[in-house]
């Protein structure tokens, strides 16, 4: 074995673990000088000190994450001094209060006096209170932390997965916050079993401390012929010195357990919390520093300590509304300069075109789109650009950004060439929940209804965030609301946003790559107003236009028959029909679809004949009962789970998908000719039955 090679490839931090348990063992069995026990006491002293800060200074519960561990090293560690300091009492404690070293002395003399029976009592108010008040409510915090982890997990993933749906995030960034989401609710269950050590811990301090008393006292008195009362002391004082040595670590130890498992995460560390939260009130330390004045003034009270806290607690009062006031003037931007006034004449560059795409804010969301201040929504923005160009195949325009002073403060407004598409109101610092309809109750807040599908949501505070999500709400941020339903709304609109800008620029984009197949069909066979034409077709039905070598190659088969952009979009779907499906039932599974009655399917044909491709011909009451019944079978199609589809022949496809698709524009209408052969078809339900 390669031991030269095996060292060199573990480095000192991966050595630290496994050299502190070989310590312990070491302390356990073999014996140790009183001066080692020093050093090993000071650095167990040191090390509690050290856990203690860095619980207080963690952001976030998670940058703790190896503190489940530490509580169970720390606590190996002092109970293997105590094993260690145990077998030292009893051997040399017959020569003096020095016998286990000058800690156990100074712990035993310096802090209660050389008193055996103070000692004993600070001793039990010690441990009384690391047992009873610090461990067990620390216990009990981690084990409902742990449980509400745990319950919130669906509710986090599925936030996660529509973030990502949405364009929001990316792969990593959801695999990065997945792992999070993992992480938190281990470090709680871990957390929930290591508060078992200290409890534990704080038992086998007071068991040590009895058996050292009760042993030293049985050792001294028969082994070295000790008097009783010279035995009591030097015994008891080094058992009550030892047990202190080992209980005030301990205590620290479970003070951070509890910082770390008892406060809410946010971007501030518990120091910084406890100052802006209890200190930042001035009307409240003007009324605390009222009472304790008062007081003072009871005859019989220290005047001049209540006097002096009074006076110190107003002056804070007064300075805090200055420190406030510096803050917030530090926070405010520059303000703008004024603009110069209009001197010149009107002039065409004062005619400014209509963007494709805006979205206008309320001035308290301008936080959320400004650069300066690393508006989350612009990126959020970027990303939904990103994901719409690879899944459905063009890149849509920049989406124009700009505040309105006439929108509420907190409302938003997106538009499609200067006309208003969608609207809404978004409150930055709260959640909104929406309700997927499986929640365990109902939520307080100002109800509302999510703007992009219409679901019904609340705006919760921010401290109500992980209830909401243990309850099975869905929870996102402000910026995620505009962003979401942006992102539907460009899904609902993309046949619109295929201008001949972007069509120019895709053809230009795949030029590059075929460029031989895109000169056979434009302007050759086809002019490029009619393939503008058949692309928007196929986007205003929700076919997505990645397959451009597809489409490009039925057109140059099927333009020297017809130019008609209805016919070529027919015979586009024909040749698309693999993947139409794939994104309408994915993998290998039957489709379930509803169908015509035969003689509503012949009354179709016959108004088709008569009327046209648009479906003028239909007869008012024949167009009202066909639109009542697809909408009733789409509804009982919906509720049994599946997608709403109707197959119809191959004639009647594009009537009926333009003739229902204000009503039903879920539906999906599919004909005969675009399913593949590999695919199976269960029919639901019959229309005009």
């Amino acid at each position: 074995m390669n031991w030269k090679l095996i060292l060199g490839r573990m480095n000192g931090k991966a050595l630290a673990a496994p050299m502190l348990v070989v310590m312990m063992l070491a302390l356990m069995i073999l014996p140790v000088s009183s001066f080692i026990l020093d050093i090993f006491f000071s650095f167990n002293i040191a090390l509690s000190i050290m856990v203690l800060l860095t619980a207080l200074y963690t952001v976030r519960p998670l940058d703790f994450m190896a503190f489940p561990a530490v509580l169970l090293i720390t606590t190996m560690l002092r109970l293997s001094l105590n094993v260690a300091s145990t077998r030292v009492v009893l051997t040399n404690g017959h020569t003096g209060p020095d016998a286990a070293g000058k800690v156990i002395e100074a712990f035993g003399h310096f802090l209660i006096g050389g008193n055996y029976l103070i000692g004993v009592v600070v001793f039990v108010i010690l441990t009384v209170i690391n047992f009873v008040v610090v461990t067990k409510g620390a216990g009990r915090i981690a084990e409902v932390g742990a449980r509400f982890a745990l319950d919130a997990m669906p509710g986090k993933q599925m936030a996660i997965d529509a973030d990502l749906n949405a364009g929001l995030i990316g792969e990593a960034e959801a695999r990065k916050r997945r792992t999070e989401v993992s992480q938190e609710a281990e470090f709680y269950g871990a957390m929930d079993g290591a508060s078992k050590y200290v409890r534990g811990d704080a038992v086998a301090g007071i068991v040590v401390t009895v058996v050292n008393m009760i042993g030293g006292l049985l050792v001294g008195m028969l082994q070295h012929d000790l008097p009783f009362d010279r035995a009591v002391e030097t015994y008891t004082l080094l058992a009550i010195g030892d047990g202190l040595v080992a209980q005030i670590p301990s205590l620290i130890i479970s003070v951070a357990a509890g910082a770390v498992v008892s406060r809410v995460a946010n971007d501030q560390d518990v120091g910084s919390q406890m100052i802006n939260q209890l200190f930042m009130k001035p009307q409240v330390l003007y009324i605390t520093a009222a009472i304790i004045g008062s007081m003072g003034l009871i005859p019989g009270m220290p005047h001049l300590a209540f006097g002096l806290l009074a006076l110190l607690i107003g002056g804070c009062a007064y300075y805090v509304p200055q420190l406030l006031a510096r803050e917030r003037k530090a926070e405010e931007p520059a303000p703008a300069p004024l603009p110069a006034p209009e001197t010149e004449e009107a002039s065409w560059q004062d005619v400014s075109p209509i963007q494709a795409l805006g979205l206008e804010v309320g001035y308290r969301l301008i936080s959320l789109v400004n650069s300066s201040q690393d508006g989350e929504l612009l990126r959020r923005i970027k990303g939904i650009r990103k994901k719409f160009a690879q899944e459905v195949g063009f890149l849509p325009p920049p989406v124009h950004i700009r505040d309105n002073l006439e929108l509420p403060p907190s409302g938003y407004r997106i538009t499609l060439k200067g006309v208003e598409i969608g609207s809404g109101e978004s409150h930055p610092g709260q959640f909104m929940a929406i309700n997927p309809g499986m929640v365990s109750g109902p939520l307080p807040g100002q109800p509302v209804t999510d703007p992009a599908f219409g679901l019904p949501a609340v705006w919760i505070d921010a401290n109500m965030r992980d209830q909401a999500q243990s309850m099975g709400y869905t929870v996102v941020d402000a910026g995620t609301v505009v962003a979401t339903h942006l992102n539907h709304l460009l899904a609902q609109h993309a046949a619109e946003l295929l201008g001949r800008q972007e069509l120019q620029a895709l053809i230009d984009h795949l030029g590059k790559e075929s460029p031989k197949l895109l000169e056979d069909l434009v302007p050759k066979l086809l002019p490029l107003s009619t393939l503008q034409k058949v692309l928007q077709n196929l986007l205003a039905e929700g076919v997505h236009i990645r397959d451009m070598q597809t489409i490009v190659e039925t057109l140059i088969e099927q333009a020297a028959m017809s130019l008609d952009a209805y016919s070529l979009t027919a015979a586009v779907r024909v040749a698309l029909g693999r993947a139409i499906v794939q994104e309408i039932v994915p993998g290998q599974q039957e489709l379930p679809v509803m169908t015509l009655d035969h003689r509503l399917e012949r009354l179709l044909l016959q108004a088709l004949q008569t009327g046209g491709a648009e479906g003028g011909g239909i007869e008012p009451g024949l167009a009202e009962t066909l639109v009542n019944q697809t909408v009733q079978a789409s509804q009982l199609q919906e509720q049994m789970g599946y997608t709403p589809v109707l197959l119809v022949p191959a004639p009647l496809r594009a009537m009926l998908a333009r003739f229902l698709r204000r009503t039903l524009p879920q539906l999906k209408v599919l004909s005969h000719a675009e399913l593949p052969d590999s695919r199976t078809i269960k029919v639901t339900h019959l229309v005009g039955a």
